[in-house]
């Protein structure tokens, strides 16, 4: 039985829980961060001294904190051979773009569009800083974009750890009110992964408890 700390609205834990959904794992998930606090007392210190979610604890293992290790390991324990290549020229091939997603798609999402519009009052926002960093997001998209082109997911055609860091960001990206470029083949990509239980269960879900008004 998986443990898992971090609140469902966490885009990190979404991703998490996206995995934990495909791979068809039984967990416990504890509301952590946010409105529901608990990262700074001791006992989550102690799993934790970052004081980040998400965290998880498969059965009695020490307790794994920072999403892209976490999501490695349950990839590496419980996905097959598609999800997570045993050969180390094809896990490469899906690790690089899994770091590629984290590093130019998710963190240029998140805190330079997403927190400047969706946690930021709208008397205080800089529309000048939000589509700076619209362009620049859709910049890396347009790879990805140029990508789907060639198959159906990020890395292949099938879905894989790659498709967990990238696709959990599309979500709120096609969501919130701002100025998008047509990128067809992102969008094609999307669409596929809403149909699927999992991430519609887990990613495709409200985020009105941090919106800032």
């Amino acid at each position: 039985m998986l443990t898992i700390w971090g609140r469902k609205t966490s885009s990190n834990v979404q991703a998490l829980m996206w995995c934990v959904g495909e791979l068809g794992l039984a967990y416990r998930r504890h509301d952590l961060g946010h409105q529901f606090g608990g990262l700074d007392t001791e006992p989550f210190k102690h799993f934790n001294p970052n004081q980040t979610i998400p965290v998880l604890q498969d059965g009695d293992t020490p307790p794994i904190w920072e999403t892209g290790a976490i999501l490695r390991y349950l990839a590496a324990r419980y996905g097959d051979d598609t999800f997570w290549p045993k050969d180390p020229v094809q896990r490469a091939e899906v690790d690089k773009w899994a770091e590629w997603a984290k590093i130019n798609v998710a963190m240029a999402f998140t805190v330079p569009v997403f927190w400047r519009i969706v946690r930021t009052a709208q008397s205080a926002r800089d529309e000048s800083a939000i589509l700076a960093a619209v362009s620049a997001l859709e910049s890396k998209l347009k790879i990805a974009d140029s990508k789907l082109i060639q198959s159906q997911f990020i890395s292949g055609p099938d879905l894989t750890l790659a498709d967990i860091q990238l696709g959990h960001i599309l979500f709120r990206y096609y969501d919130i009110e701002i100025p998008r470029a047509s990128l067809k083949n992102i969008r094609r990509y999307y669409d596929d992964l809403s149909q699927r239980s999992a991430f519609h269960e887990h990613v495709m879900i409200s985020y009105d408890d941090l919106k800032v008004t």
